[in-house]
Parts: structure tokens; C-alpha cells; sequence
């Protein structure tokens, strides 16, 4: 960790990364409740869910990479157990029970409006505060933004046929 690096943040930074640490247990949820969603979907459009829900995964995962490599710049210590995930989290996990293509794009779409509020509020408070996080959060907003508008407009074809 560099001392410097920490410094030149202009908040807290323990509640920095205790934030970012919540942001990672999400990740980590939202990829599990993606990939796994990619394997026991059933139903029309399966095919084209299934992709998305396979590059939702992916985006989800490398996020959770920027997270860990940013809180070990501030010299914190991201989450170490899985278990801690649950206690963590913002948006919570929807387990796939009805894998009906329908239920599934209801679940990430609500995970994905949570992590747009998750992100909006971390951009917020580190805009104009810390210059290499919130071009971070801004990267992932922007890609959760996406995510809901890919699957909101696969429920809208669906809904159209």
C-alpha cells in the first residue's frame, strides 16, 4: 500500500473500503446468481438469455478484481470467506429456484437496479475526493446500467411475442 496513495484521499478512507468491501460482496453474489442462472434457465429465448447471463457473469467477476486491486491500494483487506458475502451485501442474492427464463431476468434486473444505487451513491461520495476510485465506480455503473437495460429488453421481446 502506498502511503502517498492513501493520503491524497479526501474522505474517510477505512469507511472507503468498508464500503467497497460491501461492493465486493455483491460481485461475488451477482456473478454467482448469474453463472449458475446460465446453467438452470429454462424456457423461451433460453439460448439468447444464456449468453447474456454468461457475459453478465464475466463483467460481475472482473469487477470483483477492480474492487480487491482498489482496496488493496488503500491498504485494506478485501473479504476472505465467502460466508462474510451475506453479511456484506447490499443487494443480496436471489437464488435461481424457478428457472423459468421470466423469473430469472426479474432477479438480475432487480440486482442490477440495486448495484446502480450501490454505485451512484459510491460515485457521489467519491467524486472530487479520491480521482483513481471514482473513475472506477463510474466504469462499473456504467456497465450496471447496461446489464439492466440488456435484460429489460429481453423481457420486452418476450413479452412482444
Amino acid at each position: 500500500m502506498g502511503t502517498k496513495g492513501r493520503e491524497i484521499v479526501g474522505l474517510d478512507v477505512n469507511k472507503l473500503i468498508q464500503l467497497l468491501n460491501k461492493a465486493l460482496a455483491d460481485e461475488w453474489l451477482a456473478y454467482y446468481q448469474y453463472w449458475i442462472g446460465a446453467k438452470v434457465v429454462t424456457g423461451q429465448m433460453r439460448g439468447q438469455v444464456v449468453a447474456e447471463l454468461e457475459e453478465h457473469a464475466g463483467d460481475e467477476l472482473r469487477h470483483a478484481g477492480m474492487l480487491v486491486t482498489r482496496i488493496l491500494q488503500l491498504g485494506g483487506t478485501p473479504i476472505l470467506k465467502p460466508e462474510d458475502w451475506y453479511k456484506m451485501t447490499n443487494c443480496g442474492y436471489d437464488a435461481p429456484e424457478d428457472p423459468s427464463v421470466k423469473t430469472i431476468l426479474e432477479q438480475n434486473i432487480k440486482g442490477e437496479q440495486c448495484a446502480i444505487e450501490v454505485y451512484n451513491k459510491l460515485a457521489g461520495m467519491t467524486k472530487d475526493k479520491d480521482s483513481i476510485t471514482y473513475p472506477m465506480i463510474i466504469e462499473i455503473l456504467a456497465d450496471e446500467v447496461e446489464h439492466e437495460d440488456d435484460l429489460q429488453n429481453i423481457l420486452e421481446d418476450m413479452r412482444k411475442m
